[in-house]
């Protein structure tokens, strides 16, 4: 089988940006003279005489959100309460995941035709289903292919893409879903558009739509996916394990998708 990458790389912003100001990461790297000077001192040895090469281990310090690079959101990030309609509790955290929902078929849109900014209702996601003659079912992965990708590493990616309004995210977890994505920065629709809309409407139901949507039936979400281009809208399995981290909104994923050859 083949295999397709889908998550983007945790790196500086002076190389690749994938996030708003104020929110980016920073990757601290100590190369291997580091490391030797580090294996000099708790060893008590002399690196040039006592290592290969005089170097020593090559370590790095991350400081970021779990919301950086492609990561899983859980419902516990969209607020304390979860499935009001079925019955409140208490939210679950990223390292509550069913494990066996982050492995699926994986089923992608193809929504690029739209407008940046557009909020999804659930006739756009049935027209965009039937367009690929495909009917959702329990365990499905359901991901959004948007403009976005093509900004993906640039200052312009926050500022592109489209999101799925809180009735068309209902409509697909009713279907059995427990897992979606998307390749832009976020499952709603970018801030900096919404921003211009609310600043018009002062209507609170278009903030953050598509996220509260979990209150009323949780499910998760993963954001920044990379390469959905490359793999077929139907036919692919999805790999998508979030790291466990404790009592968490979000952790990160190395998402892959297998195709059959």
């Amino acid at each position: 089988m083949k295999f397709v990458d889908l998550s983007i790389p945790l790196i500086n912003p002076d190389e690749l940006i994938f996030d708003p100001p104020g929110t980016v990461l920073k990757i601290e790297y100590n190369d291997h003279n580091i490391g030797a000077l580090q294996m000099g001192a708790i060893f008590n040895l002399k690196p040039e005489e006592h290592l290969p090469d005089g170097k020593g281990w090559a370590t790095e310090k991350i400081t970021l959100s779990t919301h950086n690079g492609t990561h899983m959101d859980s419902p516990w990030h969209f607020a304390p309460v979860q499935d009001n309609q079925i019955g409140r509790k208490k939210a679950m955290t990223i390292d509550e995941v069913p494990l066996e929902w982050c492995i699926g078929p994986l089923i992608v849109l193809d929504c690029t035709d739209f407008e940046d900014g557009y909020v999804m209702l659930p006739e756009d996601i049935n027209n965009k289903l039937d367009d690929i003659d495909y009917k959702l079912k329990a365990g499905d992965i359901l991901c959004i292919h948007t403009t976005a990708a093509k900004y993906s590493g640039t200052s312009e990616f926050v500022h592109h893409g489209v999101g799925v309004g809180k009735n068309a995210t209902l409509d697909i977890i009713k279907q059995g879903v427990h897992i979606v994505g998307t390749d832009s920065w976020s499952w709603d629709a970018p801030f900096s558009i919404t921003v211009q809309k609310w600043q018009q409407s002062k209507d609170p139901s278009i903030i953050w739509e598509g996220h509260y949507a979990g209150i009323e039936l949780g499910y998760f979400q993963i954001e920044k996916l990379a390469n959905l281009d490359k793999v077929p809208s139907v036919g692919a399995t999805i790999y998508c394990f979030p790291v466990k981290i404790a009592r968490a909104s979000a952790g990160w994923v190395r998402a892959v998708a297998t195709i059959p050859e």
